[in-house]
């Protein structure tokens, strides 16, 4: 796996900007929409950025872009593909119950996502889902920005004879 591992402070405070900035489209408690988000506000996040469509009947979600930072995450493209299409059942079945909290609550939120699920359990996904609404209301699209965070290699100074 080839991805980018930042320290959790980093992550952290990539979370609280991507926050800030979907806080700031927010009109009182009408949600942004897609049409509200300008890449540029956001340019230096890009790379782990991601949009997920929220599928109607049955209820599902669906990429619909994935940052470039993120193929190494996934080890390969992602865009385009729904959540049983990139991950495994227990995987996709975590995913299902996270967005579907964004979007019945309506509201942002954040957690921690191990990636034992790609053979890489000494690293995990510090992400961040906020909801957008093309009508200010209903949940039709999130928000997404993932940071990966882990174990750094640890030197014990012991050198092989």
């Amino acid at each position: 796996m080839a991805a980018q591992i930042g320290a959790p402070g980093a992550a952290a405070r990539a979370h609280e900007e991507l926050f800030a900035y979907w806080a700031s489209l927010r009109e009182g408690p009408r949600l942004p929409g897609r049409r509200h988000l300008d890449p540029a506000g956001i340019k230096r996040l890009l790379p782990t950025v991601s949009l997920i469509d929220v599928v109607s009947d049955p209820l599902d979600y669906r990429m619909r872009l994935a940052g470039t930072g993120l193929y190494g995450v996934y080890g390969r493209e992602i865009t385009g593909r729904s959540l049983s299409d990139i991950y495994n059942t227990a995987a996709a079945d975590y995913w299902r119950v996270e967005l579907g909290k964004v979007v019945s609550e309506r509201r942002p939120a954040v957690g921690v996502h191990n990636l034992a699920w790609r053979g890489a359990s000494h690293l995990s996904i510090l992400w961040l889902r906020l909801p957008l609404a093309s009508d200010g209301d209903e949940v039709d699209m999130i928000l997404g920005l993932d940071a990966v965070v882990g174990m750094s290699q640890m030197h014990s100074g012991i050198r092989a004879a």
